[in-house]
């Protein structure tokens, strides 16, 4: 009689621990995500430095502690690649990562293109580390408008 009421315990236990060890790769990676991407841009797609720079993909560190980039990769499903400079993202901090040219700031980068990078009708950001482990993605499609949270 013990051993059947010990079992749903032992049961409840087990499913407890596993789950601990499940971490998802933006766990692993300190928390951070691709958290808002702003794929359409306002306006008349002109090629403008202004219209490039109002497609951004922005990447949130829900952490405690900063994490550096350096070497990290954001790409689209076509493979446009931009390889974050040596800069951190603080904990509980953001960085938008423009399409177009710019200087870089602790809360904004430059890809430093002249053409669009993230497809309007439906693409996917990721994130990976530099030996090409993946943290983050965000996929959208032509009925999210003009901008996904992830």
């Amino acid at each position: 009689m013990r051993i059947r009421a010990a079992l749903p315990a032992l049961a409840g236990t087990v499913a407890l621990t596993a789950t601990a060890f499940l971490a998802t790769p933006a766990q692993a990676a300190g928390g951070v995500t691709i958290y808002h991407v702003w794929f359409d841009s306002p306006g008349k797609d002109d090629r403008s430095n202004k219209s490039l720079n109002a497609e951004w993909v922005q990447i949130r560190n829900n952490g405690s502690s900063a994490v550096a980039l350096k070497g990290w990769i954001l790409k689209d499903t076509s493979n446009h690649k931009y390889t974050f400079p040596n800069v951190k993202i603080g904990a509980h901090k953001l960085i938008k990562v423009h399409t177009g040219r710019g200087t870089n700031t602790a809360t904004d980068l430059y890809q430093n293109r002249r053409a669009y990078v993230w497809n309007n009708t439906g693409d996917t950001a990721t994130l990976t580390k530099p030996n090409g482990a993946k943290v983050s993605s965000c996929s959208w499609t032509r009925r999210d408008g003009s901008d996904k949270y992830c």
